[in-house]
């Protein structure tokens, strides 16, 4: 499959071509079984496995490090860590397996951890008289969403899919008197935007068998240095020279023969010629840009619609120890939140350090989310709910695109049964939080059901 000199400027474009013309001789080559777009949960995780399967892999990552939404703060004052991204998993198999062979150990997490909760409107400021209800109507939950199957680790529906999966999940909920766990799910559930609005499906997939499961027993772990980013500093280590870190692709060309992958790389150009392609990257057109894909693939792409999650370390002063802010409203069904807005503000390890998550239906500028964060905790002040000081941010990171959903009438009409049906087309193989759940523990077990075919 070598690509003449000719064909790779071409492949490359105009604006491409004039860097690698001023180079000496081809671009590097590299020939494994499988091409890896995105080296983040999913993909990190594949390259893995399929290693493990006797499998030739590459994987080509846009960011200088593996791990994707898990992100660790390293505070240099200190030497303390805060996981901003992933911070919990669900104690499966699965994850103590990943976590063990690169001798990452794991703790349970204890219930109470976190300190006390105030709740306040952080439109206003000023406090919420409000309690959360005991999710009393969970185990009655857990019980009637079995029946639709795992679709928190892969979106398989039946046809025709259920009217009440379509349906709004405010109904979902009021039809079953399941109105207790909804605070519980839009807490866990951060990032995905209107839960009560949206179709239930997309709240049984975040809020699931897999995570509803393990609230009832089984818990959770995290890393026992509190940075879960371990994980894919030791992956990154294990696959070598197999990650081509801050390497975009260029052009992805799929055949019947094969699958040509240029990538722009701090090294220079290099072409990878695999005999199957997994992308891991969020599934939209705009992200998919470099890819040859076909009308099928566009149509049903180009029908997803995106939220967005941002996530940071502020540094405060003037809360009172141990204390974190929750948002909260008054005049709302359950006291859920308007967004865009803060979900909460939470002490850390660090002291003076603390944890923030915002989230909004759509996405935002990184600049304005900022803006909002602190104007949020700055209204605190000045409604003289605490004396807290926004003394900056430590660190920042917008989670763009999230949660990825299509509508009503798309879910009815079979999006997700053509979506699953792309899997093996054109040589391509597909992954990641759209086609699972944004959840490490569910990506993975979807993956596994999903390897035997990349690796045949």
């Amino acid at each position: 499959m070598g690509l003449t000199r000719k064909q790779v400027l071409t492949m490359m474009g105009a604006a491409a071509a004039a860097p690698l013309a001023a180079g000496a001789g081809k671009p590097r080559v590299i020939r494994r079984d499988v091409c890896v777009l995105g080296g983040g949960s999913a993909g990190t995780y594949a390259a893995v496995r399929l290693g493990d399967l006797g499998r030739g892999v590459v994987v080509v990552e846009a960011r200088d490090r593996l791990g994707g939404h898990t992100e660790t703060f390293h505070d240099p004052a200190t030497g303390g860590t805060i996981d901003i991204g992933v911070v919990v998993l669900e104690d499966e198999p699965v994850v103590r397996d990943h976590f063990g062979r690169f001798g990452v150990d794991l703790v349970r997490l204890a219930g109470g951890e976190g300190g006390t909760t105030a709740y306040v409107d952080f439109r206003t400021g000023r406090p919420v008289d409000y309690t959360p209800p005991a999710p009393v109507a969970l185990p009655s939950y857990y019980q009637q969403i079995l029946p639709y199957g795992p679709i928190d680790t892969v979106v398989d529906l039946p046809d025709p899919v259920p009217a009440e999966l379509v349906a709004p999940f405010a109904r979902f909920v009021a039809e079953r008197d399941l109105g207790s766990i909804v605070p519980l799910a839009f807490a866990y559930g951060q990032g995905i935007g209107d839960l009560l609005g949206l179709p239930a499906l997309y709240a049984l997939n975040l809020f699931g068998q897999g995570v509803v499961g393990k609230l009832l027993g089984g818990g959770y772990v995290t890393s026992a240095a509190r940075d879960n980013s371990l994980l894919y500093e030791r992956a990154a280590e294990h696959l070598g020279d197999d990650v081509l870190l801050n390497t975009r692709a260029v052009r992805v060309e799929r055949t019947r023969s094969g699958v040509r992958v240029l990538g722009s790389s701090p090294d220079g150009p290099v072409l990878i010629e695999a005999g199957k392609l997994l992308v891991t990257v969020p599934p939209l057109v705009r992200n998919l840009a470099a890819v040859d894909l076909d009308a099928t693939e566009r149509s049903i792409f180009g029908t997803f619609t995106a939220g967005g999650y941002y996530t940071g370390v502020v540094r405060l002063s003037g809360l009172p120890a141990g204390v974190g802010l929750d948002n909260a409203a008054a005049e709302t069904p359950f006291h859920l939140p308007p967004l865009p807005g803060l979900y909460m503000v939470a002490p850390s390890a660090v002291p003076g350090l603390y944890n923030v998550k915002y989230g909004s239906p759509s996405p935002l500028p990184d600049a304005v989310v900022r803006r909002e964060i602190r104007a949020g905790i700055e209204r605190v002040a000045a409604a003289g709910t605490y004396p807290v000081r926004f003394e900056g941010f430590a660190t920042y990171a917008g989670h763009v695109p999230f949660e990825l959903r299509v509508g009503p009438r798309d879910i009815a009409g079979g999006f997700y049964r053509r979506l699953n049906a792309l899997q093996g087309r054109n040589r391509t193989y597909w992954s990641g939080a759209a086609w699972h759940s944004h959840n490490s523990a569910r990506i993975w077990l979807g993956l596994e059901r999903l390897l035997p075919a990349i690796a045949a």
